[in-house]
């Protein structure tokens, strides 16, 4: 089920009611309704990996009170292992297998030796990176003993799968959610109207942005040696405002979603576009994962904390791997280990920390010089790594980067429908400003009620009118 179908409009509609008015406050019923609605919402899929879902739930909730219950700190490893192997293994046969062992088969037959592979046909469940990496942290936690194990299996298996984080995140810790959801919950109405928002909001990036550029972006995409070096770089530059836009509009739309239901999801978004390097890009985007890797990997591995030598060697693992988390293809691990390589600089000269403020120039409406040359750059090298990430192959994106440096001869913005052109690139200013304002405002302006009500209908005014209301899926579903 899409945030963007007809099936959820009419779903969450009827969720929103019996939670508030049938359950009647109740707690015990309200997490029992979420639950089932999450499941359905998750079935909705398809049937046959809402098996695996519930045994991945029961697993990690079986194993984290058997950790619990042992005093025996062997036996707290075993109960520990088991889970982090069960759950990898479920991931690495479903998303990897086949990438691996034909990757492997290719690299043999370079030299000279064939090997006959036997490779699986299954389709990759929806968000099993996103509730594998909900069930890994929960269990690390309480090996950790940062948290204690949760008894009550409703409640654990909401947390695992509440609807709207589901399937592409924000990826939630225990901590910050368990809570939320063993206490009870009363309507706010302020906090409805902000969810509100969000929701209007995410679904103008999603229908109205991403899904508009998506129209040139694969276009170019398919056929790049038709396109000269101009309509290369439109396209280029057209999906890093897509991919944010469909992946930051799915987070806002989940976030707001669950204000409606009184539960509070961290922020997975921070304009991660108006960032000054490669540090600050990654602490606005996509927080939840960042974050993630950075306290269950880059940390446990020794962090800065070690050699100069062994830090930069944490760097590359933590970048490597957050590629190759997004999905089973060299191109993701070639646009991590680009990440890799643009943040080693400023590690080595201590610049990564720099920027840890929320607010672009804060004494000022608009950026100085220098802050507008360090976003730009910023954005550049971004745009370039995403080339490799959009492409479907390493030598496509090698081409497709080389084409627009050599400015080779093709179509040349000869798109099919240059009103479609004309009116991307009016979004994309216009998103740009949009955004910059909403950004301020955030931090510096105070903005009525009124004013956010302006603001909202006329959201929904341009969703209306320029909406691409075709049930395109969000990118991040493959991963």
């Amino acid at each position: 089920m899409l945030f963007n179908s007809v099936s959820f409009l009419v779903f969450f509609p009827v969720v929103f009611i019996l939670y508030w008015f049938a359950t009647r406050g109740n707690l015990k019923w309200q997490n029992i309704l979420l639950l089932a609605a999450s499941y359905y919402f998750y079935a909705c899929w398809d049937v046959r990996f809402l098996f695996l879902l519930v045994f991945s739930t029961g697993l990690d909730y079986y194993t984290g009170i058997k950790m619990d219950e042992s005093e025996n700190e062997g036996r707290r490893k075993f109960w520990f292992w088991l889970s982090v192997f069960i759950n990898l293994s479920f991931l690495g046969v479903f998303k990897y297998y086949n990438f691996f062992i034909t990757s492997f088969a290719e690299g043999l037959s370079n030299v000279g030796v064939n090997v006959n592979i036997w490779t699986i046909n299954v389709i990759l469940p929806v968000g099993i990176s996103f509730y594998t990496f909900h069930g890994l942290s929960y269990v690390i936690d309480i090996y950790k003993k940062r948290i204690k194990a949760e008894r009550n299996f409703i409640d654990y298996s909401l947390f695992v799968s509440f609807f709207p984080l589901l399937v592409a995140g924000p990826i939630e810790r225990a901590t910050h959610l368990l809570p939320q959801i063993k206490q009870n919950r009363k309507f706010d109405g302020d906090n409805a109207i902000n969810g509100i928002e969000l929701i209007i909001w995410g679904f103008f990036k999603k229908v109205v942005i991403a899904d508009t550029m998506a129209i040139i972006v694969n276009k170019v995409y398919d056929q790049p040696s038709s396109y000269g070096a101009t309509g290369l770089i439109i396209a280029a530059v057209a999906f890093s405002f897509q991919i944010y836009c469909d992946f930051s509009g799915y987070s806002d739309i989940a976030i707001g979603t669950s204000k409606l239901l009184g539960i509070d999801l961290i922020k997975n978004f921070n304009f991660p576009y108006l960032s000054r390097n490669i540090a600050e890009f990654w602490r606005r985007w996509h927080i939840s994962l960042s974050t993630w890797f950075r306290d269950y990997l880059y940390i446990p591995l020794g962090g800065s904390k070690l050699s100069t030598l062994l830090s930069i060697r944490n760097v590359f693992i933590i970048f490597l791997v957050s590629g190759i988390w997004h999905g089973a293809n060299w191109t993701f691990l070639i646009w991590g280990g680009i990440h890799a390589l643009l943040f080693i600089p400023s590690f080595l000269i201590g610049s990564n920390r720099k920027y840890k403020e929320d607010i672009v120039h804060q004494k000022k409406l608009f950026p100085g010089i220098k802050d507008v040359l360090q976003i730009g750059v910023t954005f550049l090298f971004v745009t370039i790594a995403w080339v490799f990430f959009r492409s479907a192959t390493v030598s496509e994106a090698v081409n497709f980067l080389g084409d627009i440096i050599q400015n080779s001869k093709g179509k040349n913005l000869a798109f099919e429908n240059s009103e479609i052109l004309t009116i991307i690139i009016s979004f994309a200013v216009f998103f740009s400003i949009s955004s910059y304002l909403l950004y301020r405002k955030n931090h510096l302006v105070h903005t009525t009620k009124f004013r956010q009500f302006a603001i909202s209908l006329l959201l929904l005014i341009l969703i209306t009118l320029f909406g691409q209301f075709t049930k395109q899926s969000f990118i991040y579903f493959q991963f």
